[in-house]
C-alpha cells in the first residue's frame, strides 16, 4: 500500500493506493475504537449512497497505474485481485486472503514458481468470463512506460522483467507468465519470494480484457470485476460515481460487503473542510467518509469534548515509523558513539506532543512497526525512558571525544505534516542541547528535501525520514532501507546509512525464502534488532489515524493492513 517512505513512499493509505504521506504513492489498530462504532453488521443494509470526502482526486484509476496494498480502498471496489487483505479490524486484517484466486497461492518447493487457480463463474461487469489470459494482459500493460506508476515489484521479479517493455510493444508477452488454461495461471520468478501472496495484492494482477484495453484512456472507464463499475470519472478522478456492477457475485467474493447502491467521491477539497462536513453530518455528508483525510491536533482537542462526535471517529494503525536517519560517511556520525549518544538524547514525550499528542503518535523504539504480522520484537537498546538520558549522552560523547559537546545540523522538511515537519526538528534540538549538542536547522521545501536526503551525492548527515509499508511484513520495511544491494547511486535511495552487511543481506535471502509468514515474521523481527545495535536511524514514533465519518455510516472496519476505514464494508442508513 512502498504505502511513504523517507518523504513519501508509495503506500497509500490515503487511499490505501499507500498514499500515506506527503509526496508519491508506496509507504491497525490492537486497542481500535471503532470496532462496533459504527453498529455492526446488524445495523448494516443494502441500499443508499456513500459519499466519500477527500482531499486527493483518485487520480490514475487504472490499475496497471495504481500503487496501491490489498487492493486499495476506492480502487478495491472496481479491481478484484489475485489476493487481498482480510477485511476485518485489528491484527486479523493483517492476513492476505484469496479473491479472483481459490486460494493464497501454491509455491514450489523454493517458491520460485508461483500458481494460482481462478474461481469459477467470475465475470466482468457486461457479463463475459474473466480468464487466467487477461490477469497476465492486466500484469504485462503494467510494463508499458506509458501506464507507469504502478509498484515495481513485478518488474524485478519476474524472469525478463526487467527488460519487457510491454505490450503495445511487445506484442509476445511475458513467457514468465503462463495461462496453461483459463482457470491457471503460473508465475516463474528469478529469486525466491515467500511474500508473493502479498505481492498478489496490488491492483497490477486485475485482469484486464484485451479487446476493451483503450490505453492511458482506460482509466475513464475500466472494465470492472468488483461489485461496482464506474459510471462518471472527471477531472481525472476528482469526481467519481460508481454504480452497482450487476454482474458482481457475492457467491464469489467473500471480502466486499458491496451495501450502498451508489458511491460518490469527491475529492480537492480542502481537509479542514473535508472534517467540517463530517462533524455537521448534514443531509449527504449524514453518509460520508473520508479515505485520505486525518483529524488534527487542534480539531482532535475539539471532537475529544463532543460526545457524539468522539462516537464517530475510526481509531487505526498503519505500518509506519518515523525516524532520525544518520549518513555514517559524515562526520561526526561516522563515530558509532556519538549515534548512540543521540539515541540516548531523544525526548520521545516532546517528540510525540510535538507531532500532535499521544492521540495522534505513539513512541517508537524499534524500527519495525508494533504489530505481529512485521514480526514486532520489543527491544530498546539505548533505554532513556520517556524524555531522554542527557547524562548518558554525554558520557558516550565525551567518549567518541567530544567533551565539550558538538554542533550538528538536523535537516528536514518545512511541510506541515507533523512528520518530517518544524514542529518535530525543534523538539529535538531541545532535547540534544541538554546533552551539549547544539543543533542547527536546515528546512527545505518538499521538493528540494526530497531531492537532497534521497541522493548518494546529497545526503545530509543527521535528518528526519520515515517509512511506510508496501504490505504488512518485514521485508519491504527492512529490505529498502538495510540491504546493501538496494544502495542506488544514481537515483532514489533510501538505504540512507549505506548499510552493506553480508550478514544482514544473506539473513534477508534466506527470509524470502519462507513461505510460512508466521516463521518469516519472527525472523524480520530479530533482524531488526540486530540492525537496530548499529544505531543507524533514531526511531521516533507510529503515527494513529483518527478519521470523523458520518452519523448514519455503520459497520466501521479499520485493519491494521491499512490503518484507515475500510469503504467496502460500510453501509448508510
Amino acid at each position: 500500500m512502498r504505502q511513504p517512505s523517507l518523504i513519501a513512499r508509495r503506500v497509500a493509505v490515503a487511499s490505501v493506493s499507500l498514499v500515506v504521506a506527503a509526496g508519491a504513492a508506496a509507504c491497525g489498530p490492537e486497542d481500535n475504537d471503532a470496532k462496533s462504532s459504527g453498529g455492526g453488521d446488524s445495523q448494516a443494509k443494502k441500499g443508499g449512497t456513500l459519499t466519500v470526502l477527500n482531499s486527493t482526486p483518485q487520480g490514475d484509476f487504472d490499475p496497471a497505474r495504481l500503487y496501491t496494498s490489498g487492493g486499495g480502498n476506492v480502487p478495491s471496489l472496481v479491481f478484484r485481485t489475485l489476493t487481498t487483505r482480510n477485511r476485518e479490524n485489528g491484527a486479523a486484517g493483517s492476513e492476505v486472503v484469496p479473491d479472483l484466486a481459490t486460494d493464497t497461492g501454491r509455491p514450489s518447493k523454493n517458491a520460485t514458481v508461483w500458481t494460482y487457480t481462478l474461481k469459477k463463474g467470475l465475470k466482468y461487469e457486461d457479463g463475459t468470463p474473466i480468464t487466467s489470459a487477461d490477469i497476465k494482459y492486466g500484469i504485462e500493460r503494467s510494463f508499458a512506460a506509458e501506464l507507469s506508476g504502478g509498484a515495481p515489484y513485478l518488474r524485478d521479479w519476474l524472469i525478463g522483467g526487467a527488460d519487457y517493455q510491454g505490450p503495445y510493444k511487445d506484442k509476445k508477452g511475458l513467457d514468465s507468465i503462463e495461462t496453461p488454461d483459463d482457470l491457471t495461471i503460473v508465475f516463474h520468478l528469478n529469486k525466491p519470494e515467500g511474500e508473493f501472496p502479498y505481492l498478489a495484492t496490488q491492483t497490477q494482477t486485475t485482469p484486464v480484457p484485451k479487446a476493451k484495453d483503450t490505453g492511458t484512456k482506460y482509466e475513464e472507464h475500466p472494465v470492472s470485476s468488483g461489485p461496482y463499475k464506474v459510471v462518471k470519472n472527471e477531472n481525472d478522478g476528482e469526481r467519481l460515481v460508481l454504480e452497482r456492477n450487476t454482474h458482481w457475485s457475492a457467491s464469489t467474493d467473500a471480502e466486499r460487503k458491496a451495501y450502498p447502491d451508489r458511491i460518490d467521491v469527491r475529492s480537492g477539497l480542502d481537509s479542514s473542510v473535508i472534517n467540517q462536513r463530517l462533524s455537521a453530518s448534514q443531509g449527504t455528508d449524514a453518509g460520508a467518509v473520508t479515505t485520505d483525510t486525518n483529524l488534527g491536533p487542534a480539531e482532535l482537542a475539539k471532537v475529544s469534548g463532543d460526545k457524539e462526535l468522539a462516537s464517530r471517529v475510526g481509531t487505526g494503525h498503519f505500518g509506519y515509523t518515523n525516524y532520525i536517519a544518520f549518513n555514517p560517511k559524515v562526520k561526526p556520525f561516522d563515530n558509532p558513539k556519538v549515534r548512540q549518544a543521540i539515541s540516548y538524547a531523544i525526548d520521545r514525550s516532546s517528540v510525540v506532543n510535538a507531532a500532535g499528542g499521544s492521540s495522534l503518535a505513539e513512541p517508537a523504539t524499534t524500527y519495525l512497526p508494533n504489530q505481529k504480522s512485521f514480526g514486532y520484537t520489543p527491544y530498546d537498546h539505548f533505554p532513556a525512558g520517556a524524555s531522554g538520558d542527557a547524562a548518558k549522552a554525554k558520557e558516550l560523547l565525551k567518549e567518541a571525544g567530544y567533551k565539550n559537546g558538538l554542533t550538528v545540523t538536523l535537516t528536514h522538511s518545512n511541510s506541515k505534516d507533523f512528520e518530517t515537519s518544524p514542529e518535530i526538528a525543534t523538539a529535538i534540538q531541545d532535547a540534544l542541547k541538554k546533552a551539549g549538542i547544539t543543533v542547527k536547522l536546515q528546512g527545505l521545501e518538499s521538493n528540494d528535501y526530497s531531492d537532497k536526503v534521497q541522493s548518494v551525492k546529497t545526503e545530509p548527515g543527521f535528518f528526519l525520514a520515515h517509512w511506510g509499508a508496501d504490505w504488512p511484513s518485514g521485508g519491504p520495511f527492512l529490505a529498502p532501507i538495510f540491504d546493501g544491494r538496494q544502495i542506488v547511486k544514481d537515483g532514489a535511495n533510501f538505504n540512507t546509512g549505506f548499510l552493506d552487511d553480508k550478514s544482514v543481506n544473506d539473513e534477508i535471502d534466506a527470509i524470502n525464502k519462507l513461505t510460512d509468514l508466521d516463521q518469516a515474521a519472527a525472523r524480520w523481527g530479530a533482524l531488526d534488532k540486530k540492525i537496530g545495535e548499529q544505531a543507524l536511524t533514531v526511531p521516533l514514533f507510529h503515527p494513529v489515524y483518527k478519521r470523523l465519518y458520518g452519523k448514519d455510516v455503520k459497520n466501521i472496519v479499520i485493519s491494521d493492513w491499512t490503518g484507515v476505514l475500510d469503504i467496502s464494508q460500510v453501509a448508510v442508513k
